[in-house]
């Protein structure tokens, strides 16, 4: 289950390995743990009006989420395994997103819909990507694997694997890729 691959990503950052302590005081695996259930439900293949029905519970459990921890993950979000959220507050994710497995956001983080014509849409984000506080990535874009992306940094167009950014709009700086990070 990708929920207990989330569990073991904090526990590696964390001193105590204590699962219930986490589960208990860390607001991301909150928010984690009602997306990974109303995800499952979203992609299974039940029927649609039962499905509806009970997707139709997810929305005042995601809006007190929000109200509580600052945090907006719609259970349509595509999310791999092993999602960190380093701090609560502020992170808002497009509906339409697609995330890698391994990946870190900070607080602060945008991953939402931007540009014009053929060029609007939303972010498909690699594997083991850092993403720092207060960063944007918007638009029909590719990041690719291994990515850094500095906190502040406005990301509006594709990243190669192992690219390091930072600006805005964010610039290539290095390759170094995203070991240490994660």
């Amino acid at each position: 289950m990708k929920y207990k691959e989330d569990i073991n990503r904090y526990k590696s950052y964390n001193k105590s390995n204590n699962v219930f302590f986490l589960i208990l005081c860390t607001q991301g695996l909150w928010v984690l743990f009602f997306y990974r259930v109303f995800n499952n439900l979203y992609i299974s293949k039940i029927p649609s009006f039962l499905k509806k029905t009970m997707l139709f519970f997810y929305i005042p459990i995601q809006k007190s989420m929000e109200c509580f921890t600052g945090i907006s993950i719609p259970y349509s979000a595509s999310i791999g395994e092993g999602f960190y959220i380093g701090h609560f507050g502020n992170i808002i994710i497009h509906p339409n997103s697609v995330i890698g497995t391994n990946c870190n956001i900070s607080q602060g983080v945008t991953i939402g819909v931007s540009g014009r014509g053929d060029k609007r849409g939303t972010p498909i984000i690699g594997n083991n990507n850092y993403i720092g506080a207060n960063a944007v990535v918007a638009g029909k874009i590719i990041i690719g694997n291994n990515c850094v992306i500095a906190a502040n940094s406005l990301v509006i167009e594709n990243l190669s694997d192992n690219s390091t950014v930072m600006g805005v709009p964010a610039k290539v700086i290095n390759n170094l890729g995203s070991k240490g990070y994660i």
